[in-house]
C-alpha cells in the first residue's frame, strides 16, 4: 500500500493566535513553513507558495499589488522572508503583451527581472507566471507523493475525476514555464469553481483567497488522495511482492562499507563525490520486491525528482541470498561503464543544437537488493535530499503501479528539462565550490585541542568530517559544538581506541557508510608522559609505543586500503611533535615513540607514491591552551623538569622559542590544512614544525 508516516494523518499546524499580528506576507511566510515540514506534502526545495499583496509603492506612494513568490531554488520548509521574490502585478500582467508564443517562452524569464518590486535581490523562479496569473490571492504548488502517484498513472485525468471530482482539475503534462502559466489561467477562468488542478506527471495546485483557507485546503486535498490510496491498496502486495530477504541491519551496513569506497572512487573522476546510505523500510520494500528492476528502469516522473536523481537509478548485481560481495566489487566497474555508456547514449538521442556539454554520466541512484540505496553527490547534504527524493519517487511508483500503471516522463521531455538551457544558467550562477568541498576526513584525538581546530579548520573549507576519540564525553561535546556551526550533515563522531584493532577497522567502516569513504587522515591521537629514564616503567614505554606509533600504523594502514579502493589519492597527515626530531630531557618514551611516527611518515610516503596517497608530518611544541595532554600529571611533570610552575610554563615555552610567540591548536591546524589541500599537491614525505622556531628540531 501507499506508506504514510505511520498511516498519521496530517496535521493541521495552524495557530490562529500566532497568525493573528501577522501581515499577509508573514502569513505566507507561516504557511509556507508549515507545509515544508512534513515531506508528505512536499519534498525538500520541491514546489513554491504565493500571496498577492498590497504594497505602498517607494515612488508614487500609491498602494498597489505586489506578488511574493518563493524565490528561486528556495525551500519552502526553511524558507525566510528574505527567500520570497516580488513583483509588480501589473507588470506581470503586462508580461502578456510581449509573448511570442511557445517556441520563445524561455526569453519571458529574462523580463521577470524588470518586474522587481523594492529593488528585491532575490530572483524569481520559473513557476512565476503559475502563481500571478491565478486570480486567487493565495497559491500552494507542492509535490505529495501521494498527488505525483495520480499524476503519474497511465489513467491520471480519470483518477483525478474519480478521486475529487469537480473540486480539482487536471492539466496534460507540460514544462513549467510561461505557457503552463497561461494553461493555468485559462484553466481558472474556465473552471471558476475549482479549488485546484493536478499537473500531469508534476504536482498539485491548489488556491484560496485567505492565507488560513489556502493551507487548509492543501491539507484536505493530499489526506483526501492518501486515504483514498490506503483504501484502494490494502492488502496489495508492492512492485509484485519481494523476491529476495533483507541482510540483518549490521550485514546491510557491513556490506555498504565495502561497495561504497569503490563506487566513489568510479564516480570521482571529475570531482570528490560525497555518499549517502538509507535501509528504511521503504528502501528495502523496493531493493527487494519483484517488479524492482522494470520500474527503476521507467526512470522518475516528476521533474524534481529526475533533477535530484537522474532519469534511472543504477541496480547493483547483488544477491543477498549469496552474500556475493567479492563478485559485485569485481563487476562493478563494468556496470557502471554501462551506466555511462547507456547515459552517453540518451544524451546523443536527445540533445539539440544548443545543448550544454554532456554533464557527469556516473549514477545519482545505487540500488541494492536486500541492503538498501546509495547515493553520491557532491557534498553530503545534496547526496542526503537526492536519497530523500528517490524515497518520493519509489512511493510514487507503488502507488501508481498499485492502482493503475506507473509512467515515467517521457524521455526527451525528461532530456528537455535536465538540459534546460535555464537551468544551466541556474548551474552555472553556483558559487566556486570550497577548497575541500567533497574531501571526507577521519580525525583522531578530534575531541582534544588540535583535533578540533582541525576538524573545524577543514569543515570551513567544506569537508566532511569524522572524529574519533577514546573519550566519549569530551567527544559528544565537540561533535555538537561543530554539527550547531556546521549542519548535521557534515560531522559524525566514533570512538575509537587506536591501539584497538578492530575498533580501527569499525571507524572506517563507519566513515565508509556514512559519507562513502575517506580522503583525508590526521593521525593526531597523543599521550604524554614524563619521567627519567630509570623510573621509566615498561609499562609507560609501551603505552607510549602503542598508542603513539603502534596506533599511527593501525589508522594508517587501514587508511591505505580505503584509499587505494577509491584509487584517487588521498593525504595523511601526523600530527607529531618537536620532539621527535629534539630530544627532551626526562621524556625517552615519548621522545622515541615520536620519532617513530616520523619515520613510519617517510616509509608510508614512499609506498604511497604510486597512488598519489601523500603523508606528510606536523609538528608542533608546547601547544598548551586546549589540549588535553597538558592537564594534569604531564603538566606537573613538565613544570617540574623545568623548574618553574603550572601558570610560568607557558610563558617558558614561549620565551625558549626563537620568535618569542605562543602556539596555539589553530596553528597546528592551519599547517594540518596545507597538507590536506591541493595547496600542497606536489609535498610528500615532508615535514612542517610549527614551535615557534627551535634550532634543535631544524630538519636540515
Amino acid at each position: 500500500m501507499l506508506k504514510t508516516l505511520e498511516k498519521q494523518p496530517l496535521e493541521n499546524l495552524w495557530d490562529d493566535r500566532a497568525a493573528a499580528t501577522m501581515s499577509e506576507s508573514e502569513k505566507l511566510l507561516y504557511r509556507s513553513n508549515l507545509l515544508g515540514s512534513d515531506k508528505r506534502i512536499t519534498n525538500y526545495g520541491g514546489g513554491n507558495t504565493s500571496a498577492k499583496v498590497m504594497e505602498q509603492d517607494p515612488l508614487s506612494g500609491d498602494d498597489v499589488e505586489v506578488l511574493w513568490v518563493k524565490g528561486s531554488g528556495g525551500d519552502i520548509g526553511s524558507i525566510k522572508m528574505d527567500g520570497f521574490a516580488t513583483l509588480y502585478m501589473d507588470k506581470l500582467v503586462a508580461l502578456k503583451g510581449l509573448y511570442r508564443g511557445v517556441e520563445f517562452e524561455d526569453e519571458m524569464v529574462g523580463y521577470l527581472p524588470h518586474c522587481t518590486f523594492r529593488l528585491n535581490p532575490r530572483a524569481a523562479s520559473i513557476d512565476t507566471p503559475l502563481h500571478a496569473y491565478v486570480p486567487q490571492k493565495h497559491v500552494d504548488h507542492l509535490h505529495p507523493d501521494a498527488i505525483i502517484a495520480i499524476a503519474a498513472s497511465k489513467n491520471s485525468k480519470e483518477l483525478t475525476q474519480e478521486i475529487f471530482g469537480d473540486e480539482i482539475g487536471w492539466l496534460p503534462w507540460k514544462k513549467p514555464g510561461y505557457e503552463l502559466g497561461l494553461w493555468l489561467e485559462d484553466f481558472c477562468k474556465k473552471n471558476p469553481d475549482a479549488k485546484g488542478v493536478v499537473l500531469e506527471s508534476h504536482g498539485l495546485f491548489t488556491w484560496a483567497d485567505d492565507a488560513k483557507a489556502c493551507y487548509e485546503l492543501s491539507l484536505a486535498i493530499i489526506q483526501k488522495a492518501m486515504d483514498w490510496f490506503e483504501a484502494q491498496t490494502d492488502g496489495v502486495a508492492a512492485f509484485g511482492g519481494a523476491v529476495h530477504e533483507s541482510l540483518v541491519p549490521a550485514d546491510r551496513r557491513a556490506v555498504a562499507a565495502r561497495l561504497m569506497p569503490a563506487i566513489r572512487g568510479m564516480v570521482s573522476g571529475k570531482q570528490h563525490m560525497v555518499g549517502h546510505f538509507d535501509d528504511s523500510e521503504t528502501v528495502l520494500e523496493f531493493v527487494n520486491a519483484k517488479n524492482m528492476r522494470p520500474h527503476a528502469a521507467l526512470g522518475t516522473s516528476c521533474p524534481d525528482h529526475f533533477l535530484r536523481t537522474k532519469i534511472r537509478p543504477l541496480v547493483v548485481d547483488f544477491n543477498p541470498a549469496e552474500n556475493n560481495v567479492d563478485t559485485v566489487l569485481e563487476g562493478l566497474p563494468s556496470q557502471v561503464a554501462a551506466y555511462r555508456d547507456d547515459y552517453a547514449a540518451y544524451y546523443e538521442r536527445c540533445k539539440h543544437d544548443d545543448s550544454p556539454a554532456i554533464r557527469d554520466p556516473n549514477a545519482v541512484v545505487y540500488l541494492v537488493p536486500g541492503v538498501g540505496m546509495i547515493t553520491f553527490a557532491k557534498d553530503k547534504a545534496t547526496a542526503r535530499i537526492s536519497g530523500e527524493f528517490y524515497v518520493n519517487a519509489i512511493n510514487v511508483m507503488r502507488g501508481a503501479s498499485s492502482v493503475s500503471e506507473y509512467v515515467g516522463l517521457p524521455e526527451q521531455e525528461a532530456f528537455d528539462i535536465e538540459y534546460w538551457l535555464l537551468e544551466e544558467a541556474k548551474l552555472q550562477r553556483m558559487p566556486k565550490p570550497k577548497s575541500l568541498a567533497g574531501r571526507i576526513a577521519l580525525v583522531t584525538g578530534g575531541a582534544g585541542g588540535i583535533g578540533a581546530a582541525t576538524a573545524e579548520r577543514y569543515l570551513s573549507e567544506g569537508a566532511c568530517v569524522v572524529l574519533a576519540d577514546i573519550d566519549a564525553d569530551a567527544l559528544g561535546s565537540v561533535e555538537e559544538n561543530l554539527k550547531s556551526r556546521y549542519s548535521d550533515d557534515v560531522v559524525r563522531s566514533v570512538r575509537m581506541d587506536v591501539t584497538d584493532e578492530n575498533a580501527v577497522f569499525a571507524a572506517f567502516a563507519e566513515a565508509a557508510v556514512e559519507f562513502g569513504g575517506i580522503d583525508i587522515l590526521v593521525s593526531n591521537a597523543g599521550i604524554a608522559s614524563s619521567a627519567p629514564v630509570e623510573d621509566t616503567s615498561l609499562a609507560l614505554w609501551n603505552k607510549n609505543m602503542e598508542i603513539l606509533s603502534t596506533g599511527y600504523f593501525l589508522v594508517s594502514r587501514e587508511a591505505f586500503k580505503v584509499l587505494r579502493t577509491q584509487g584517487i589519492g588521498g593525504s595523511i597527515v601526523f600530527i607529531a611533535s618537536k620532539n621527535g626530531l629534539a630530544a627532551s630531557p626526562n621524556a625517552s618514551a615519548y621522545c622515541t615513540a615520536k620519532a617513530s611516527e616520523i619515520h613510519l611518515a617517510r616509509c608510508l610516503a614512499l609506498e604511497g607514491a604510486e597512488a598519489s596517497i601523500r603523508v606528510n608530518v606536523v609538528n608542533p611544541d608546547a601547544v598548551l591552551r586546549g589540549s588535553r595532554i597538558w592537564e594534569g600529571e604531564w603538566l606537573d611533570q613538565r613544570a617540574s623538569t623545568y623548574g618553574t610552575d603550572k601558570v610560568g610554563l607557558e610563558e617558558m615555552y614561549r620565551q625558549r622559542s626563537m620568535l618569542k610567540r605562543s602556539v596555539l591548536p589553530e596553528d597546528i591546524a592551519e599547517a594540518a590544512y596545507f597538507f590536506a589541500s591541493d595547496k600542497s599537491a606536489k609535498s610528500t614525505g615532508n615535514i612542517v614544525n610549527v614551535d615557534s622556531g627551535n634550532v634543535q628540531a631544524f630538519t636540515r
